[in-house]
């Protein structure tokens, strides 16, 4: 498969294969092979070299992943060069409600806006710990907050509907 990968604004070509637990990684023309494993919901372990390396994966509801590799935090938006070719807006730019939800179980603990706030497209609307990683959920489109279901502090189950915008 072959995708695009913005980190810090800077875009790494990508293409990998698997083969069981082996991953053949090309990125920017450079060649990886690890063996890799997930033993648990959003965390992965990484053998390259005799090395093992824990990575902690969640994905928020504009599509990026965040991950704490070895204590290093990214926020990696990847594209598939497919969907480059389709033209007109997204499904969340449309009229209607846009949802946002919860990746995996964890705790509220902010909520960014209130009901009724204005917000813009990408703005910080309420902050998710799980894993012991805080991530900032975004609004997917420019609207008016209609509803937030939990407040600081609430457990939340992975699939959570936390705000919705109109």
């Amino acid at each position: 498969m072959k995708y695009l990968a913005d980190i810090d604004g800077r875009e790494y070509a990508i293409e990998f294969s698997r083969s069981g637990d082996i991953v053949n990684a090309v990125i920017d023309g450079r060649s990886y092979e690890v063996e890799t494993s997930n033993p648990g919901s959003g965390v992965h372990l990484i053998k390259d070299a005799g090395k093992i390396f824990e990575a902690f994966v969640s994905k928020d509801v504009s599509g990026k992943f965040h991950i704490n590799l070895s204590g290093n935090d990214l926020e990696i938006a990847v594209i598939d060069p497919k969907r480059l070719k389709l033209k007109g807006s997204s499904a969340t730019d449309l009229a209607g409600i846009a949802e946002i939800k919860t990746a995996m179980p964890g705790k509220i603990v902010r909520v960014l806006v209130g009901v009724g706030d204005n917000v813009e497209k990408n703005d910080g609307v309420i902050v998710v710990e799980a894993m012991k990683m805080q991530n900032e959920l975004k609004a997917p489109k420019s609207g008016i907050v209609r509803d937030i279901y939990f407040a600081e502090g609430s457990t939340v189950s992975a699939g959570d509907i936390l705000i919705s915008i109109e």
